[in-house]
This record gives structure tokens, sequence and C-alpha cells, in this order.
């Protein structure tokens, strides 16, 4: 189904050959579609080499991250938007959601691009990733986004997710500076059976390479015969489950059909050909035989947990009891999740159906859908099917077509454009529901879980024909390979430009500084961030051993979208349904390192170095609140799975922390983020790091000195919470770019750029 093959390959005469074995081809990596795209945008040009310095083309942002990305620009001098720069209102979208108006959000949005010359597109208009393939994605183009899922390479479009200050970076004409990455072959060959969608694809690609680490920071470009048995829309919906992998980006070989698709858009003039060129060496192959996919459902808690829906429904029992048990492991003890529950007389049954968002929402998917539930119906009991088309152009052709009334006749339940169901923030599972979902994650804590108190729900992803064909049966799983699609032809598409026309506003180069940001009382500025010091003296607020910490368990998503413009009170939700104890634990020495320019704070901060160190650490190293901050620390063993929302650190940088103490980033992403805070990326061995416990204290002496110094290790105390050293510990900081670590002297990016002036 899905092979890995880590040895080298080159393209030649079409097909990949072992570089060993065609010793006498000449080849390189630089014939690749991605180094070509990379190397035209790098400032330096064809001689980038090693280290890339990129601009883009664009940008894209929604309303749970814009807000701070455009106030942290603010605070660095930016004074217009200097490429494309798109704000959606796909996420923070509902009218309220803890008490907070989120139309503020929307309002400020408006305004930042008539102010600084932006494109805006309402709520309820279009999801973030929908919009950019429609109106921004092109042939060799490149484009930034703050939403982990940004991926358009099948549009010919190197397309990356980061945290907002990634995108600060772009909109004050600075680069985004990475290690030139391995280049990963993804070879299709065969055809998709009847019934199989693109998420089955997806989920079986992910299972294959997530655990094993096989395409990390990587780029994958998929190349092949099967990429033309595919349409655009099957493409994109492999295309974007690409970041559960945890590549850097994709690419993909374009053709008559990718250039049919731009020009129904309106964009001819952004279709190119882009193929690999003979030569072409690759790192690794991905070999993926699509004949031989089958329907798939990834159970709780990863998208990786992945199972052939006909060889689940062979033996539940036994797999729903291994799943029970990884999950009931990372849940610890606060809440115990029962999947064996669902099954009766021999049956799976779920209690939810959704097919969402920008993989799930797009036209195919849901004409697909419509037709396994052409004539059926839902039932009327507990699993109901909610379905929401990507953007409104596609809902109104799904209006034209009939799949809207098919599906309404069946008892769904159309939507509007919302990313909700794929983040947590709506049509929330019921306490110790299962729902199954076509869109892009299925984590733990995600879908309305509050183990703390002593809420679960969960997701399983699935593809949406097999949703309609499960939800036809009143929720008892059903593979789509089940049903009869001899009869089915995908409807043809036709786009109306009009819906966007009449509502989106287009203000790319025409800002008007003198237009006045409409600030809402939510809305709030970041604090003041110190430089880093000579020495830091940092309180474990975290211990955190799962093998890998999502995003959401570091700051959740769902009820959090409210607070996503206020750092205050956005941070009081950090590790919240993860680690309860932390905030409180952090807010100890926060609130003394915020008051250390003051003479009683700075008797405060000595006052607690005196009573936390051994007295011959403080007397050999001279701590003192003039050259040592305070604050806290997290140590987990591989943090920064999924999403790119750079709260997950700026939220950990507002309560005083100041490292993360791992044994491996689990993102790229996650590890900016960290260092764009001021943050250091602290990297221990196992056999150091298996000392820490809540409560002991890490003592950095000299850590300034380091990084001017460009030293890749950092020497430390750990001391236990009765002041007693523990251990002398060496940490490392590899791979820090001057900027990265210019950026963590001065305390954040927004000090950095205050420095340039």
């Amino acid at each position: 189904m899905v092979k890995c093959i880590n040895e080298k390959h080159i393209l030649t005469a079409g097909k990949l050959v072992p570089v060993s074995a065609a010793a006498e081809v000449q080849g390189t990596a630089d014939k690749t579609m991605a180094w070509g795209i990379l190397s035209a945008h790098c400032v330096d040009g064809q001689s980038c080499g090693d280290n890339l310095r990129i601009k883009f083309d664009g940008l894209a942002s929604h309303d749970i991250t814009y807000v701070g990305i455009i106030q942290t620009a603010r605070a660095s001098g930016m004074e217009k938007f200097p490429i494309p720069y798109v704000l959606t209102n796909c996420h923070n979208s509902l009218c309220a959601v803890g008490g907070t108006i989120n139309e503020d959000d929307h309002l400020f949005g408006l305004s930042a691009t008539e102010k600084y010359g932006g494109i805006f597109v309402p709520a309820h208009l279009s999801v973030i990733h929908q919009y950019m393939r429609e109106m921004m994605a092109g042939c060799g183009k490149m484009l930034l986004g703050s939403d982990s899922h940004t991926r358009y390479g099948a549009l010919g479009t190197i397309a990356m997710g980061e945290g907002g200050p990634e995108l600060v970076k772009q909109l004050l004409g600075q680069t985004y500076d990475i290690a030139r990455p391995e280049v990963v072959a993804v070879y299709l060959h065969g055809e998709p059976l009847p019934g199989v969608g693109p998420q089955d694809v997806a989920l079986a690609l992910v299972q294959a390479v997530f655990g094993n680490g096989f395409v990390k920071n990587r780029i994958l470009e998929f190349i092949g015969p099967g990429v033309e048995k595919l349409s655009m829309d099957y493409r994109i919906g492999i295309d974007v489950m690409t970041t559960e992998t945890a590549c850097l980006s994709s690419i993909w070989e374009t053709d008559d059909k990718t250039q049919a698709y731009l020009k129904l858009h309106g964009r001819g003039e952004a279709y190119s050909p882009l193929h690999p060129a003979e030569g072409a060496i690759y790192d690794r192959v991905v070999d993926i035989d699509l004949s031989t996919v089958h329907a798939m459902i990834a159970l709780p808690f990863h998208p990786s947990n992945a199972y052939e829906i006909r060889e689940f429904l062979a033996n539940p029992m036994d797999i729903l009891k291994e799943t029970e048990k990884k999950c009931n492991a990372q849940l610890g003890d606060k809440v115990t999740l029962n999947l064996t529950d669902k099954l009766i007389d021999g049956n799976f049954y779920v209690d939810q159906c959704e097919i969402a968002g920008c993989s799930g929402g797009t036209f195919e998917n849901i004409c697909a859908a419509a037709y396994a539930l052409k004539g059926k119906s839902t039932g009327n009991g507990a699993c109901a099917l909610n379905v929401y088309p990507a953007s409104q152009p596609i809902l109104l052709e799904l209006m034209k077509n009939g799949a809207a009334a098919e599906l309404t006749a069946a008892g769904a339940i159309m939507r509007t454009a919302f990313c909700g169901p794929c983040f947590g923030a709506g049509d929330v599972p019921g306490n110790k529901g299962l729902s199954i979902r076509h869109s892009t994650r299925n984590f733990a804590s995600r879908e309305g879980s509050k183990p703390g108190e002593g809420q679960i729900a969960s997701v399983a992803l699935m593809d949406a024909r097999s949703i309609a064909a499960t939800a036809a049966r009143g929720g008892r799983l059903t593979s789509a390979e089940d049903l009869d699609w001899s009869a089915y032809e995908a409807p043809e598409y036709n786009f109306d430009s009009k819906v966007y026309e009449n509502r989106v506003y287009n203000g790319y180069g025409k800002g008007n500084t003198d237009r006045e940001l409409v600030m809402g009382p939510n809305i709030a500025d970041w604090p003041k961030m110190h430089a880093l010091p000579d020495n830091l003296v940092l309180e474990c607020a975290a211990d955190i051993r799962d093998s890998v910490t999502t995003t959401d368990e570091l700051i959740p998503s769902g009820e959090t979208s409210s607070y996503r413009s206020n750092p205050y009170r956005l941070a009081e939700f950090t590790l919240s349904r993860r680690v309860p104890e932390y905030v409180a634990a952090a807010k100890v020495t926060r609130n003394m390192e915020v008051a250390r320019d003051t003479a009683e704070g700075a008797a405060a901060v000595e006052e607690y170095i005196s009573a936390r160190l051994p007295q011959e650490l403080v007397s050999a190293y001279g701590f003192n609140a003039e050259n040592t901050g305070v604050g806290s620390f997290i140590y987990a063993v591989r943090p920064g799975d999924g999403s790119a929302r750079e709260q997950a650190a700026s939220c950990q940088k507002v309560l005083g922390g100041w490292a993360n103490v791992v044994s491996e980033y689990a993102t790229k992403r996650y590890r900016s983020n960290l260092i764009n805070w001021g943050m250091l990326p602290l990297q221990a061995k196992d056999e150091d790091a298996a000392y820490i416990e809540v409560g002991d204290v890490l003592v950095l002496n000299g850590v300034r000195s380091a990084l001017t110094d460009y030293n890749e290790m950092v020497n430390g105390y750990l001391v236990s919470a009765t002041g007693e050293i523990k251990r002398q510990i060496e940490f490392s900081l590899p791979g820090l770019t001057e900027e990265e670590r210019k950026i963590i002297l001065a305390g954040c990016l927004i000090n950095k750029n205050r420095e340039r002036g």
C-alpha cells in the first residue's frame, strides 16, 4: 500500500531508480520542483546554499491569529502590508464563545486591512485554505500562513504554516530562515478504488510515515503516473493532510487539470507546468499504489492511529482495547476513555458525523456524500450529520446542482464555512461521545475533552464517503466501499466569482494610514518583556512525560478562541487540560520578574534566589537581581506536534517562561515560536532529563555569554525543592542562527525589531 524507501533515488526516463544503481546518470537535488521554487524565493538567489533566507509572495491568517500578528508588527514599526495579506474569519466566527464579543476581532481585522492595505474575507464566507486555493495560490509561488494546514502544493505552490512571528518578519521585510530541507519523492501510481476518497489515501500516508519520522521537516514532492488519475479536489484533499506527517511542506506536478482549476477561478495566468527535471535526486521515496488503498479510519488520538475499516471491523474488540490502553495512558488518571462501549451486537456505532473544513468541505467530497445518501435517511436518533462546505461559492454550486437538497432531505444539516469542527469550537460531541469527521485532526483534549473536569469526547477521522455511508445506517460504522459507485459521476463544478466580489474587501496596495484601528475591549497589547539576563534561575512548573505533547495540550483550542487577542486572559488557559496546576506555579516567579525593575521587586528576586539556591552557587557566581532573571520552564519529551499557533509559546512567555527543556521538538514551527518569544529551546539528554521534577530549580550561569559567543552548549545545575544540587546538566542549543540568537538575547522578536529601529 505505502512503502518507505530510505535511499537516495534519481529520476531517469520518468522512473525513480536508486542512485547506487544508476551511477552512469548525472543528477542533482537542484533539479527537483521544490528546489526550483525555493531557490527562486531566496534573497540570495541560486547561491543560497545550505542556509535559505526566503521571502514569500503572500500571507494568510485567520481570526484567532491575525490580531496578535498585527499588534506585534505594529509594535515593531510596520507601516503597511508589503505583500498581499489575507485575513479570513473562519475560526473565531461564532458570535460569542466564553463571554467576549468575537466580532470585535473581525472589526479590528477589517480596519487593519483598510489601514495597511490587505484583503479581508468576512466570517462564514470561506475557510482560510479554501480561499487561498481559489484566489491566491499559483504555480511556482510561495505562501506563508499562521495555520499549520497551510498547504497548497497541489496547485504548484510551496506553502508553509508557521507561528505568527514568522509572518511578522515578512511584514517587516525580513526573511524566513531555514536550513536547506531534504526532498522526499511521493511516487503515486495506480488509481483509487470506487468509494475510496482523498482522506483514505492521506491517512494511509500519515500512518506509514509519522511514527518513524520518515518525512519530518522535509518537503514532499508528489510525482508519478498516479497524479494525473486524481482530480484537483482529490489532490487537494491529500495535500492538506500532509501537515499530519510532520513534513515541512509539499509540492505536486501540475498539468491540464491544474490549469483548468486556476482558469475556472479567473486566474489562468497563475498556471505554469511544473515537473522535476531529468536527473532530479531525492533523499528518500514514499511509494503509494493508489489501487491498494482502502477506506480508512483513524482512531483517537492521532491521524496516524489508522486502520482499514474492513480490518477494524474484522477485529474491533482487540483494536479498541489497545487504543483505549494508549489513550488512557495519555490522559492520565483524570478520566477514562471507553471505546468498547460503542460495540453493540457486534457492530460499531458512532455518536456524530461531520464533513467539514479545508480537508472535508470540498465540492467533490460533499457531492460524493450526497450520492451515498441519495434517497436515504440519517435517522432520527442521536447520531447527526453536519456538513460544512469550505466556501460560499461551493455552497452556492451545491444548491444549484441539487447536492445540498439531497443532503438536507436525508436529514443532514448544511452549515456555513467554519473550521470549528476541526478544533473543538463547533458541534462538540457530548461526554463519552465519539464523532467521525472528515477534518484534519483527532488529538486528545481537542474536541470538547476536559480531563480535569472528568469530561471526555473523542474523534475518529474518516473520508466523507464512508461518513455518509455510516450516517445512512444511523451511525453504524460502514465503509463507502460497501456501496455501489458504478453509476456515480462527479458533477462539474462552476465557480461564481460574484460571491467574493460582493463581500471580500480587497485593499492590497490601497492602505489609508489615517484609518483608525477598531480596538474592542478584549484586544490588548503585548506586555513588556525583558532582555535575556546573564543568568537564569528557573523553576520547573510542568513535567510532561508523554511521548508527544500537542499544541492543543499546551494551549487548548475551542473555548480559548475568544481570548486570542488578549495575552493575559489567554495565558490563564495554558496547559489547563494537561497540567492545570501550571498557571499558578508559573505566576509565582512571573510576578517577581515583572517587578524586578523596582526596588521592591529586586528585593523579592534576591530573597527568592537566596531561599532556593545553595549558598555555594550564590557565592560562586554572584547571583543578584541585576544579573539574574527568575522565571519558569516546562519539561516535555517531544512538545509542539500539531497546530502552528504561536500562543503555545507566547502564553508561557507571558507567564514568565524562559525556556523549554526537551528531548526533541516535534515540529520546527513550535521551536521557532519559542525562539521568537525569547525562550531558550534547550535540549537535554534523556539520562539528565530523568532527574527533572516539578518544583526543581534550573540554574543557568552565563547563558547570555553562551549565546553571544555562539556556543551550542549551555551548562546548568538542577537544584531540588529542598535546595540541594541534584545534578549538573549540559544542554544543547543546536542549529541556532545568528538572527535567532539575537532574538533570544533581546528577549523576543518585538524587542529585537525595536532595537533595529
